[in-house]
C-alpha cells in the first residue's frame, strides 16, 4: 500500500480506504493513507474480519458471513455517500 502511495500522485482524488483482516484489525492503515495522500479527500475507511489467523482460519468469507459482509459493505459505503440508499 505505501508502495503504491508513494508512486502514484492522487492529488485532488478521492481515496476510499479498506481492509479485511484475520483478526488484527486495520492498525494504522488508514491513518497512513491519510498521510500519504495530503492533498486528497480520504474518506471513511472500511474493515471487516474474515478469519481468525490465530484459528488458521484466514479470510473466510462465505455463506452466511458473505451475506453479512455484502450488508456491512452496503451501509458503509451509502454513509460515505458512494451507493445511494435502497
Amino acid at each position: 500500500m505505501k508502495s503504491f502511495l508513494h508512486q502514484y500522485d492522487l492529488c485532488g482524488k478521492t481515496v476510499i480506504p479498506f481492509n479485511t483482516n484475520a483478526g488484527y484489525g486495520v492498525g494504522s492503515g488508514f491513518r497512513t493513507v491519510k498521510e500519504l495522500c495530503p492533498k486528497s479527500t480520504v474518506l471513511e475507511g472500511f474493515s471487516i474480519k474474515g478469519g481468525v489467523e490465530r484459528d488458521c482460519v484466514f479470510l473466510v468469507i462465505k455463506d452466511k458471513k458473505a451475506a453479512e459482509a455484502e450488508t456491512e459493505v452496503k451501509k458503509w459505503l451509502q454513509k460515505i455517500k458512494v451507493m445511494p440508499p435502497h
